[in-house]
C-alpha cells in the first residue's frame, strides 16, 4: 500500500533545468571561465555544495564556492521572479495526490530557491516535508536526499513512491528502494536502462493520477543489492562522474 509520494523539483514540476545550467554558464563568462562541453551533463543531481566546487576547481572559476552558489542563486530567482517556468499540469498533480497522501520534496535546488518556488506557486501547503540536497551529505545520484524525506515523512521507503525525470534522480529513488515513477525530461532524456526499470513512465503529469499511483504500490522496488551497497559509502560525484551509463 503506498503511503507517500516524494517529488523532485527541476524537471519534473519546473521546466528549470536549462535555467539553472544558464545561471553557471553565466557566472563562468562573467568571469573569464570557457565552458567544457561534458560540464552541463556533469552537474546534473549535483547539490550546491558539489556543483560550487566543481565551477571552482574543474573549470577554474576564481571564485569561492559560497560566491558562486550565490551568483548562480540570485540569476536563477531572477527568472522565476519574472516567470515561474512551472511545467504543464504541475499544480493540478500536485494538488491532486495531496489529497490522497503526504507529499514529500525532494530537490538539488536550493533551500532559499525550493522555499520561494512554493511561495510563487502556491503549493507550500501541499507538501508536508522538503528537502534540499545541500542539507544532505551527498546529491543524486546518490540517495541520501530521498532517505531524508522519506524519514521524515516516517514512511518506509519501500511504500513511498519517487517521481523524477533524470538519470541521476531515478538511480537516487532506486537506491533509496522506493518506487520510481518517471516523466522523462525532453531536454535531458533519462538513460533506457534506468527508465525500463521505473514502475511507472508517463508523458505527461496529466497522467500522474491516483488510480496510476496506486497502482505502483503492488510492484516491487527493482534495487538490486550491489547497487544498494554503493551507496552512500561512497561520493557519487567523485571525479565528476556526471550521470553517464
Amino acid at each position: 500500500m503506498l503511503q507517500a509520494v516524494v517529488f523532485d523539483l527541476d524537471g519534473v514540476l519546473l521546466d528549470s533545468e536549462q535555467i539553472w545550467d544558464e545561471a553557471r554558464r553565466v557566472v563562468a563568462a562573467d568571469h573569464g571561465t570557457p565552458w567544457h562541453d561534458d560540464a552541463t551533463a556533469a552537474m546534473l543531481g549535483m547539490s550546491s555544495p558539489e556543483w560550487s566546487r566543481y565551477l571552482r576547481e574543474h573549470l577554474g572559476v576564481p571564485l569561492g564556492e559560497a560566491r558562486i552558489v550565490e551568483l548562480v542563486c540570485d540569476h536563477v530567482l531572477d527568472r522565476y521572479e519574472r516567470d515561474l517556468p512551472l511545467l504543464p499540469g504541475a499544480l493540478d498533480a500536485v494538488r491532486r495526490l495531496a489529497v490522497q497522501w503526504p507529499l514529500g520534496l525532494a530537490s538539488s535546488s536550493n533551500r532559499v530557491v525550493i522555499d520561494r518556488v512554493l511561495d510563487l506557486s502556491g503549493l507550500r501547503s501541499c507538501f508536508d516535508v522538503t528537502v534540499s540536497s545541500e542539507e544532505v551529505a551527498h546529491g543524486k545520484p546518490s540517495p541520501d536526499v530521498y532517505v531524508a524525506a522519506v524519514r521524515a515523512l516516517d514512511v518506509p521507503p519501500e511504500q513511498c513512491a519517487a517521481v523524477e525525470d533524470s538519470t541521476n534522480g531515478i538511480r537516487a529513488a532506486l537506491a533509496a528502494r522506493m518506487h520510481v515513477v518517471v516523466v522523462p525530461n525532453p531536454h535531458f532524456p533519462p538513460a533506457k536502462e534506468l527508465l525500463a526499470r521505473a514502475d511507472l513512465v508517463v508523458s505527461t503529469l496529466d497522467e500522474l493520477t491516483v488510480g496510476a499511483l496506486e497502482a505502483v504500490a503492488g510492484v516491487e522496488t527493482s534495487l538490486d543489492e550491489q547497487e544498494a551497497e554503493s551507496f552512500p559509502a561512497s561520493d557519487a560525484h567523485s571525479d565528476w562522474a556526471g550521470p553517464g551509463d
